[in-house]
């Protein structure tokens, strides 16, 4: 925009020129939106080459539906196609399994809940697969259904992987309005993890009782930690980080 300034009517008239304005525009207020500052204001003395490298290095970055509710393991093309190929030949239960896994980190919830069955319709007992099952069925806003499966793969193993499944009941829980029971479960997660995820949802629940410096203490450790945490730690944490911000606002 430094270039012509002061001719409004060329820009408004210039389509390749409008269609500029409106990226740099859209990738300011998404920057805005997720408290990137330095880049808002690079954006605001920058043209073309700053919201271009915002778009590849933050934009395409952005949590998804499931972004901070992950699952373990990565996922990528060439990963599908060789499951895939795996469940075409062999016709594993895990192989389903692995798949679902990707297609729930991708937010492309109803496929990944069709690999779950398949592979629970080849292994009901496979733990693993209950509840990635129930998260699945969590996030499709189905918490009923998803309370049996988490419940059941936490009555056989209560800290199955790594406090993941009990996150998960608890926002079960708080879905379905039984707050006091998803209290209980998110003080364990946090006694013993320092999940963001955990903290700011049990900040969320003391908060709703007025107890707030118990929420205070948990949202500060919670932007204290974030401080020290590596690059690729603070993006997966940036929706609970941003979380608990807003929250210490309102405190």
């Amino acid at each position: 925009m430094l270039f012509n300034l002061e001719n409004w009517q060329s820009v408004l008239t210039n389509p390749l020129t409008l269609v500029i304005l409106v990226i740099q525009l859209w990738m300011f207020i998404h920057a805005i939106r997720n408290r990137e500052w330095i880049w808002a204001v690079f954006m605001l003395i920058g043209w073309v080459i700053t919201p271009l490298l915002y778009y590849f290095m933050v934009y395409r970055a952005t949590p998804s539906s499931t972004r901070g509710f992950e699952l373990p393991g990565a996922h990528d093309r060439k990963r599908i196609k060789e499951l895939q190929a795996q469940i075409h030949h062999l016709d594993k239960a895990h192989h389903y399994s692995q798949l679902g896994d990707i297609y729930f980190q991708q937010g492309k919830l109803e496929e990944a809940e069709k690999c779950y069955r398949s592979a629970m319709e080849r292994d009901a007992q496979d733990i693993d697969t209950r509840a990635h099952l129930g998260q699945c069925l969590l996030r499709q806003k189905r918490a009923a259904e998803a309370r049996p499966l988490l419940e059941g793969v936490i009555a056989e193993k209560p800290g199955h992987e790594y406090g993941y499944t009990q996150m998960a009941l608890a926002e079960t829980l708080t879905a379905l309005g039984e707050t006091d029971s998803a209290l209980r479960i998110w003080q364990q997660v946090a006694a013993s993890h320092s999940y963001p995820r955990a903290k700011v949802q049990l900040a969320e629940l003391y908060l709703a009782k007025d107890q707030k410096d118990l929420a205070r203490t948990e949202l500060k450790d919670v932007l204290s930690d974030d401080i020290h945490a590596p690059a690729f730690q603070r993006k997966r944490d940036r929706v609970w980080i941003n979380r608990a911000k807003g929250l210490m606002g309102k405190l």
